[in-house]
């Protein structure tokens, strides 16, 4: 079952305005939970939520590509940088 939602807007206090108001906008592309393509009308404010679950997706794949990077230029780098290791000094009490 597929469940519908309703048309109150809190903005106008009363029904959805549709394409009569400016936040009433289009997303098409792919839900980042399913998988499934889509190509919806809705209220800009309703799309917050599937919106901040596609943009964390990315963040993580990104931080996956930095730390891929990071660990490859390591391993390239280290036959030719020597990498000197910290001795640090003994605290006095």
């Amino acid at each position: 079952m597929k469940i519908k939602a309703g048309t109150f807007c809190p903005l106008v206090n009363g029904d959805c305005k549709k394409l009569e108001c400016v936040w009433f906008t289009q997303i098409a592309g792919t839900h980042p939970q399913t998988g499934e393509q889509f190509d919806e009308w809705g209220c800009a404010v309703a799309w917050m939520p599937l919106l901040s679950i596609e943009n964390t997706k990315r963040l993580n794949e990104v931080g996956g590509a930095i730390e891929s990077f990071r660990n490859a230029t390591v391993d390239t780098l280290s036959p030719v940088v020597p990498v000197q290791k910290f001795n640090p000094l003994p605290i006095n009490k």
